[in-house]
């Protein structure tokens, strides 16, 4: 092996075991298909392997590597669907099945009624509002961190976010739901 496909394979192998579980788990929640969030996860390090040489450390690793999940997402969503149907309208929740040997603690979690409905109450979010809540509160990301990935200023980081939780506090409030 040559020096460059060495230090490829490290840079490689460093960002699988760091960031693998939490990539994947992006994807998950933003396309809500296990196999899919497989397919993409493979697709962002493709992504990453033809770029990297380009990485020019201006953002974190992290940050840049969600970037490119959302890319991923957002090409992933223009090339499957018309624009009136992108925002994630082709799954209904109760009726997603997910079945694995292993499965994730996100996936058993899905099976309770109010962590479906509140899935549900995501789905009445736009697609960037739903990227923030799930960048902020599933990833644990910072507003900073989410406004790097997004390519926003911080202050409509916050905003989009403000917007977020009332459309889901309002879609809870439809579906009878007045405390979490």
């Amino acid at each position: 092996m040559t020096g460059e496909i060495k230090r490829m394979n490290s840079v490689f192998t460093e960002i699988y075991e760091k960031y693998h579980r939490d990539l994947f788990q992006f994807l998950f929640y933003m396309v809500r298909n296990r196999e899919l969030a497989e397919d993409l996860v493979q697709e962002v390090y493709i992504r990453v392997m033809k770029s990297y040489n380009r990485f020019e450390g201006k953002s974190s690793l992290k940050t840049w590597l969600f970037t490119i999940a959302r890319n991923v997402t957002i090409d992933h969503f223009r090339k499957e669907q018309p624009l009136k149907n992108r925002l994630f309208s082709r799954l209904d929740w109760k009726e997603q099945k997910l079945v694995d040997d292993n499965p994730l603690p996100e996936e058993i979690a899905m099976q309770n009624e109010k962590i479906q409905m509140l899935y549900r109450c995501l789905n009445k979010c736009t697609f960037d509002q739903r990227t923030v809540l799930i960048a902020r509160f599933i990833q644990q990301l910072s507003i900073m961190e989410t406004a790097e990935i997004l390519g926003w200023t911080e202050s409509k980081v916050k905003t989009t976010q403000h917007r977020a939780l009332k459309a889901v506090k309002k879609a809870m409030e439809k579906e009878g739901v007045n405390e979490w």
